[in-house]
This record gives structure tokens, C-alpha cells and sequence, in this order.
């Protein structure tokens, strides 16, 4: 077997950025929702509420997100123990995402430039998982919410985060985090903050951890003096449902005139690719060890024509480490001829 090693200039690394919808079919927006009542009622339902495309008992039924409430004070949620105050299901979600993005338990979640609020309660979206393939895509994010505001039926306000309008994300640890604000495609309507009158920006969008925050004194403000939905977030210690509240804002959207998406969101992913570049000079690979070309008995080259102009075909390349172990095969579209009086590049790419 005849083997060339490579030069590091046969080397050549390359990333490119694909992105995709993450929602179920490939569609760019999700417009129809729906619920199962078995998860609902179940133990998980007192902590989340999974959100489907379809009737969770269709066969093409899949999770698209979830959605849960953090409350540091156990609000919204039926107490663990009556006779322990401040912890319930509410709790356990404001602990588990406090962990996971402020790594801190005694910092609290700052909405827009200092607004962490008197509760500092928040909605969770967490994207499904099998969803997306690494992480979410800045500026495509577009969350149409209806407003339950008897005196504004039938208005509703259009979220996305600020990506398009900052150099660089906010940190928290290794996590990327964005302000949710009023407007579309990473830009706010007005050129301004997009913040709400008085409780912040409306949430944070982490595109990492697929995670999206929604401020919930945002969400509660007035639709005509706050910018909010009113949503009127429940935070007695009772089954409050608050899940519930943001899925039918969400669910609802797509009656409100004038929407006709109610929730675009993207992925993002960086494909490494090695290139390895294979260059035969005319001197090289021009004899085979195929049993056809040479003779099994005298070890001569059996067709005679082949001793001073032999030619082969090659069809396959390998790539071997130093040991002479084989790491890769590319398969090559056609065969290639080659002889004496032909050269050949072969590119191989290989894709992590």
C-alpha cells in the first residue's frame, strides 16, 4: 500500500453558521397550540406546562416548549408544607433558573438596566430540546402576546430581544443574555430601549440554554400607561395556574387583527469543517496492488502495455494517522484517471 503524508498546508479548518426554524414541520412561525390535560394534571403539572403544535393525541404531536413560573417567595403555587412558609413548585423553578443563569442564590434577575422588581417573578419559555441542534439565533425571536385588557380587546404587543441593537451580549457566567423587548427582529419600533414605562425590559432572552425570561411586573403593567398585557400574575399561595395565563396570551395572539404570525424563533448552528487537500503528482499512484493488475504467481504486471504507461483508477481516498490506523475513507464521485501524464487535487472535507 502506498502512503503520502500530508503537509500542514494540506490542512484547512472552516466554520459556517446554519440556521433553521426550530419549530416541528419547519415552519417559520408557530401558530397553533395545544395542550395535554394528562400532563397538566399530573405531578410535572404543578411545576410546567408543555405546549404542543397539535392535540397531544395526534400521532405528529411533539413538544415545541414549556412553560413555568419562578417566584422566590413560593407565590402562584400550592405551599410544599402549610407549615413551611415560602416554598412550593414556584419556588423550586426560581431556584432551579437562578442556579442555572446567575449561579448565585442570593442574586436576583435584573430586568433592563436595574429593574429586579418587588418579587422579582418571572415566566419561564424553555424551548424543547429536540427543537433545535446547539443554540438559538439572536434577532429571530418574534412573540406576539395578547393583551387581556378589557378596555384594549383585541390589541396585543410583539416581543424580541435587542441583539440588533447592542455590540455585545450580557454575560451571566458562560451564558449569553439578551433584554426581551417591544419590538421585532432584534430592533425596537422606535429607535429607543423598547423597555416598558416603569418595570424594565420585558424578560431575557438566553439563547444558549434555549431559555427565554419573561418579567412578569411587565407583563402585568397596563397595555395603555405600562406597555404590558395585563396579565394579572397570581402570586397567593394557591394552585394559581400562571402558566396558564401566558399560554392563552400566546395561544390567542393569532386572533388579534393584523397578526398572522404569532411566534418565529430560529437555531443556530456552527458546522466545523477540515479540509484536507490530496495532491498526486504525475510520479505517484500511478501502479495498483488490485490483483487484476498485477500477477498473483510472478508478481509482473500482466498486461504488458501498462509497464511504461501504467494507469489507474483510484475511487477511494484514506486518511491514516502515524500508526498507519485509518481514521477516514471519502469516496470519490466518479473514478479518476491517473498516469504519468496527469496530475490530481482531491479535496476532503469532513464535517463535525
Amino acid at each position: 500500500m502506498a502512503f503520502k503524508r500530508l503537509d500542514p498546508e494540506d490542512f484547512v479548518v472552516s466554520t459556517d453558521s446554519v440556521t433553521s426554524t426550530v419549530w416541528s414541520s419547519n415552519v417559520p412561525s408557530l401558530n397553533t397550540y395545544a395542550t395535554s390535560s394528562v400532563q397538566k394534571d399530573g405531578t410535572s403539572g404543578a411545576y410546567y406546562l408543555n405546549v404542543f403544535q397539535t392535540s397531544s393525541t395526534e400521532e405528529s404531536s411533539a413538544i415545541q416548549f414549556a412553560i413555568a413560573y419562578g417566584n422566590p417567595n413560593g407565590g402562584g403555587a400550592v405551599l410544599y408544607d402549610d407549615t413551611v412558609p415560602n416554598l412550593s413548585p414556584s419556588t423550586s423553578i426560581y431556584g432551579q433558573y437562578r442556579t442555572l443563569i446567575l449561579e448565585d442564590e442570593n442574586s436576583k434577575f435584573v430586568f433592563g438596566t436595574d429593574f429586579t422588581g418587588s418579587t422579582n417573578d418571572f415566566y419561564a419559555i424553555n424551548i424543547e430540546r429536540a427543537r433545535y441542534k446547539q443554540s438559538l439565533l439572536p434577532g429571530s425571536m418574534n412573540l406576539v402576546l395578547k393583551s387581556n385588557n378589557t378596555n384594549t380587546a383585541g390589541t396585543a404587543i410583539q416581543l424580541t430581544d435587542d441583539s440588533g441593537m447592542v455590540s455585545l451580549p450580557t454575560y451571566y457566567g458562560t451564558q449569553r443574555a439578551y433584554q426581551v423587548i417591544s419590538g421585532s427582529n432584534g430592533q425596537s419600533y422606535d429607535g429607543g430601549t423598547g423597555y416598558t414605562l416603569a418595570s424594565g425590559s420585558y424578560g431575557l432572552f438566553l439563547p444558549d440554554i434555549s431559555v427565554i425570561l419573561l418579567n412578569a411586573a411587565a407583563l402585568d403593567d397596563d397595555t395603555l400607561n405600562g406597555g404590558g398585557i395585563n396579565l394579572a400574575t397570581n402570586t397567593s399561595s394557591i394552585f394559581a395556574d400562571n402558566p396558564g395565563l401566558l399560554y392563552d396570551a400566546i395561544s390567542s395572539s393569532m386572533g388579534v387583527t393584523g397578526i398572522t404570525s404569532a411566534f418565529e424563533l430560529n437555531s443556530q448552528e456552527n458546522i466545523t469543517s477540515d479540509f484536507v487537500f490530496i495532491r498526486t503528482r504525475n510520479t505517484e499512484f500511478n501502479y495498483s496492488e488490485n490483483p487484476s493488475f498485477i500477477s498473483g504467481s510472478t508478481g509482473e504486471v500482466i498486461y504488458t502495455y501498462f509497464i511504461n504507461n501504467p494507469t489507474t483508477y483510484p475511487t477511494t481516498v484514506g486518511l491514516y494517522n502515524d500508526n498507519n490506523d485509518l481514521l477516514a475513507v471519502a469516496k470519490l464521485s466518479k473514478p479518476l484517471q491517473k498516469d504519468f501524464t496527469k496530475e490530481a487535487l482531491v479535496r476532503v472535507k469532513l464535517d463535525f
